[in-house]
């Protein structure tokens, strides 16, 4: 049986991924009551990093809803970027460890029955949400493989609905992908440079 949290969570999540690949900045205010909705879903769902993951997504969403505004050359609006191969490894050099140390925490200090996949996939989406307030074009590609885990996760905990929610994200993921490269295209060379992280 659906919960109207759960419900509320699905609705929100849509718009939110949704403004997102559409480039528009009140995917932050979206993103945020989404992650109020799913504080409440995971708790009850026993998947305790994932619920402590929204309050991270609260506290980023705010920053990234400020930078997407006036973090561009003079506080100007935020335009896409990539990432450098060595902004890469650092990205994938902090998921591991964070992996690593919430897989630890998990399984000592919790009944959690999944500690290396919430562990994981806490750690992957901490990563892509990072990069999504940086505007970086590459946090697309780290939805997509994470989007992946969580509908499986999602299905063996009885989140049907979640992860059929899951599953949009992935296909807007994918779309979202698609757009902010041909945007890309479109940018002025000095616009799309590379960034660090």
């Amino acid at each position: 049986m659906v919960k109207w949290t759960e419900l509320l969570g699905f609705v929100t999540g849509a718009i939110c991924v949704w403004l997102q690949v559409k480039e528009n900045v009140w995917n932050w205010p979206a993103g945020i009551a989404n992650n109020i909705f799913y504080v409440v879903v995971f708790w009850r769902s026993g998947l305790y990093a994932d619920s402590l993951l929204q309050w991270f997504y609260i506290s980023i969403s705010i920053y990234g809803w400020w930078n997407w505004l006036r973090g561009g050359v003079a506080h100007s609006e935020l335009k896409i970027s990539r990432t450098s191969q060595s902004g890469m490894l650092v990205y994938v050099a902090l998921t591991a460890a964070g992996t690593i140390l919430f897989h630890e925490l998990l399984r000592r200090y919790t009944n959690s029955t999944v500690p290396f996949w919430d562990g994981l996939t806490t750690a992957m989406s901490l990563t892509a949400q990072y990069m999504l307030t940086r505007k970086v074009v590459e946090n697309w590609w780290w939805w997509i493989a994470v989007d992946v885990i969580y509908i499986a996760l999602y299905v063996y905990k009885h989140l049907y609905l979640t992860s059929l929610l899951y599953a949009i994200f992935l296909a807007m993921c994918i779309a979202g992908w698609r757009e902010w490269q041909r945007r890309m295209t479109n940018l002025p060379a000095s616009e799309s440079k590379q960034v660090l992280a």
